[in-house]
């Protein structure tokens, strides 16, 4: 099933599968054999954060699982409480030593947190630990055109990637455009809309009856063909299984506008702007 993951090419040359595995909220026990689950069932790109306090776990079950470091590429993400220059480099350095790692294949900053006005300096740190080798990628995620802009002018460094809420009632157009302007691959966070997942939606679901999918499969082939990398998280194998079997069918462009069209103005699952947003 891996071999079978189409790619998309990151503005610094390297890659990331076209789907991932998203690990918030897996713990202990339970957590370490659901993502252990995930990348024997094919999973290759596993997203985890400081703030999801599980990267030992995830660590664990890369160890578990018996594939090779480098068939793996593990991402996760600076708090808010790690902003500052020093903060954000320590910040780094624990989440590998959680991990039991010596590198992360891609770093984000969580949340640009404005008020406190130091993503900046994170920033600037994130590209000293990729001149380092610490880590191979560098990104953020739910920046705004504005936030992109002044770390891409302030340092001369664009992201590789920007991970923003992206699901059918909130699609992102405008955001999804300029990280195409400035070249960042777009992923998706809670990209079936979690408890809000539009299952029973018309687009969707007429789209999974024709198709001989389910709904879940439907809107994760929508992200797909948006060009956007989702992040789906399951602890059930057969559900991890369906969330990664989403390429051996094609939506048309009428399904997928129609489905693009359920987008709502109040679609955020619970408020996050990250202009007011805040995650320490």
């Amino acid at each position: 099933m891996a071999s079978d993951i189409p790619t998309h090419t990151l503005n610094d040359g390297h890659t990331l599968p076209a789907i991932g595995f998203g690990t918030y909220p897996l713990k202990d026990e339970d957590g370490i054999e659901a993502v252990r689950s995930a990348i024997e069932n094919g999973y290759r790109l596993i997203d985890t954060a400081v703030n999801y306090e599980n990267e030992r776990e995830v660590g664990e079950a890369i160890r578990r699982s018996g594939v090779p470091r480098d068939q793996l590429q593990v991402a996760s993400k600076i708090p808010g409480r790690d902003h500052g220059y020093d903060d954000a480099i320590a910040s780094v350095h624990g989440s590998l030593e959680r991990l039991g790692l010596d590198y992360l294949d891609l770093h984000l900053i969580h949340w640009p947190n404005p008020r406190i006005g130091q993503y900046v300096e994170a920033w600037r740190a994130l590209v000293d630990l990729r001149e380092q080798g610490l880590v191979r990628s560098i990104g953020v995620s739910n920046f705004t055109p504005e936030h992109l802009e002044r770390i891409i002018d302030e340092t001369g460094v664009t992201p590789a990637v920007n991970q923003v809420e992206l699901h059918p009632y909130f699609p992102q157009s405008v955001m999804r455009d300029v990280n195409t302007k400035y070249g960042i691959q777009t992923e998706s966070w809670s990209p079936l809309g979690k408890r809000q997942a539009p299952f029973s939606e018309p687009p969707v679901a007429e789209a999974a009856e024709k198709h001989g999918v389910t709904p879940g499969q439907v809107i994760l082939r929508w992200q797909v063909q948006l060009g956007s990398i989702p992040i789906p998280k399951s602890a059930t194998p057969e559900r991890q299984r369906q969330n990664l079997d989403v390429f051996g069918f094609e939506l048309s462009d009428d399904e997928v506008a129609a489905i693009t069209a359920l987008g709502r103005p109040t679609g955020r699952l619970f408020g996050g702007d990250p202009d007011t947003h805040e995650e320490m």
